[in-house]
């Protein structure tokens, strides 16, 4: 076991940084969260307000720190912004922070998917930038997730969206199988990986005890509500995705919904040493909504 003496943190103010501050706080741990936009510190932590990641402007302030946990990452492209300009280079970039800034482990975010097989360009982007954090020698883990759920996250607040609307879309037959994982046990997963050996140059799936079909999910989500429920072709839905900014579900999105990805949840469970919640407990109970 690891005695922490200080933590980076770069994405502090997405859904995964925001609920992984407040646990880090709690436990105690003195935090360094850098985000490009400005929000209140908590107990023990130290803003950094940057948009690129100036080295000259960060490296004495995250200097000998214990762990960067890098949480930034896109999932749909535009015009302004891209996956290589994000995923890959911008973690290429961390990975030099880390180096000058002598910091000896980061923990990264990738996806449930990513393989050196893929030919989708999200998990591509993904796969480059494990393959720069491996390459560096630094002391890594990284975690592969599936959906990561809570009341703010992505799926969650598109889904109440879609309920304030009257009408939940499905993409395609629904048939496509989740494995969703809760975002407490995900903040306990990535404080145990800065605390103990077992998680040292680990790649792992980051993914919940169930898995369970889009369709399932969505009806166990709106069955309060009584939400009527619609089935959109999924030819339809991937015209939608290219063709309308605003659409619901990116490409991507759909290729990572109906690819049933799984992974493997007993490993984490061996390593991490948690009980994990029942994602199924939790839509069954209301407590998501």
């Amino acid at each position: 076991m690891v005695k922490l003496n200080q933590v980076v943190i770069t994405g502090a103010t997405g859904f995964i940084g925001k609920n992984l501050r407040k646990y880090l706080s709690k436990n105690n741990v003195k935090l360094i969260s850098i985000s490009r936009r400005d929000f209140k510190p908590l107990k023990n932590e130290i803003k950094i307000i940057s948009k690129n990641f100036d080295e000259k402007n960060i490296i004495s302030k995250i200097q000998n720190s214990d762990a960067l946990i890098h949480l930034i990452g896109i999932g749909k492209q535009s015009v302004e912004i891209d996956y290589n300009s994000i995923n890959v280079e911008l973690t290429k970039k961390i990975v030099n922070l880390c180096e000058n800034a002598k910091i000896k482990k980061i923990v990264y975010l990738s996806g449930l998917g990513v393989s050196s097989n893929t030919s989708l360009g999200y998990f591509i982007s993904k796969y480059k930038a494990e393959r720069s954090i491996i390459n560096s020698g630094l002391n890594f883990t990284i975690f592969r997730p599936s959906y990561i759920i809570g009341k703010d996250d992505y799926l969650t607040k598109l889904l109440k969206k879609q309920i304030k609307n009257n009408q939940l879309q499905i993409p395609g037959p629904g048939n496509y199988l989740i494995q969703p994982i809760y975002i407490d046990d995900v903040v306990k997963v990535i404080f145990e990986s800065i605390m103990r050996i077992e998680f040292q140059n680990k790649i792992l799936d980051l993914v919940g005890p169930e898995t369970v079909t889009f369709e399932q999910y969505v009806k166990l989500f709106s069955k309060k509500t009584k939400t009527s429920i619609q089935k959109i072709n999924l030819e339809d839905s991937y015209y939608n995705a290219i063709n309308k900014i605003k659409s619901d579900y990116g490409v991507d999105d759909l290729n990572i919904l109906i690819g049933n990805f799984k992974g493997n949840h007993q490993k984490l469970t061996k390593i991490s040493q948690i009980k994990f919640q029942s994602v199924l407990e939790l839509l069954e109970s209301g407590r998501l909504f």
